[in-house]
C-alpha cells in the first residue's frame, strides 16, 4: 500500500548535529547493534544486526521551531531516538507504507498547531490493515484546520517515531 501522508525522518542537518552533540548536550556514543530491530529515525527502518547506531536525545519541536519561528514553550520536549552513527542516505525513495506499522502496536498521534502547541491527540491500536489505520488517524488529525503537524509516537515507550506535516 502507498501511504496517503508522508512520514518525515529527522533532517540531514539535524542528524549531522546530533552525531556531534544531541539535544541534551551529550556527545554521541555509537555502538554496533548486535540484535537489530531498533527503529531508526534517520531512515525510518529497523536497524540490522551489525549496524553502527547510537541512541541520542532529540527535541523535534525545538528544531522545527528554530526553522519556523514557532514558540512551543512547555511543549518543547526531548527524548531518546535511535539513529545510524554515520550517514545512511535516509529512507528508501521507493518505500511505501508507514514505518513500524505492525498490527497490535499502540500509537499516539499528537497534533500540534503552528505555534508548536498541542491541539489534540488520539491513541490507535493498529489493526491488521495498519497503513489504513494510519491514514484514517492522520486524515482525522488534519481535518482540524489548526493542525500543522502530527507526531507519531509509540505508546509503550513514548518514543517519537516520525512527523507528518499538513499536506
Amino acid at each position: 500500500m502507498t501511504s496517503t501522508y508522508q512520514p518525515r525522518p529527522i533532517t540531514p542537518t539535524a542528524l549531522k548535529e546530533l552525531r556531534v552533540r544531541d539535544d541534551a548536550g551529550r556527545s554521541m556514543s555509537p555502538y554496533v547493534d548486535e540484535e537489530g530491530g531498533d527503529p531508526l529515525r534517520c531512515c525510518l527502518r529497523p536497524s540490522a544486526v551489525g549496524d553502527r547506531i547510537a541512541l541520542v536525545s532529540y527535541a523535534p519541536l525545538r528544531r522545527w521551531a528554530a526553522e519556523t519561528g514557532a514558540e512551543p514553550g512547555a511543549y518543547d520536549e526531548q527524548g531518546p531516538v535511535f539513529i545510524h552513527a554515520e550517514d545512511c542516505g535516509g529512507p528508501d525513495p521507493d518505500g511505501t507504507g508507514y514505518p513500524w506499522a505492525r498490527p497490535g502496536a499502540l500509537r499516539a498521534f499528537r497534533r500540534y498547531d503552528r505555534r508548536g502547541h498541542i491541539v489534540g491527540g488520539r491513541m490507535v491500536e493498529l489493526p491488521e490493515d495498519a497503513d489504513a489505520a494510519f491514514d484514517r488517524a492522520l486524515t482525522e488529525a488534519f481535518a482540524d484546520p489548526d493542525t500543522a503537524q502530527v507526531h507519531v509516537r509509540a505508546v509503550e515507550y513514548g518514543c517519537y517515531h516520525f512527523r507528518v506535516d499538513r499536506p
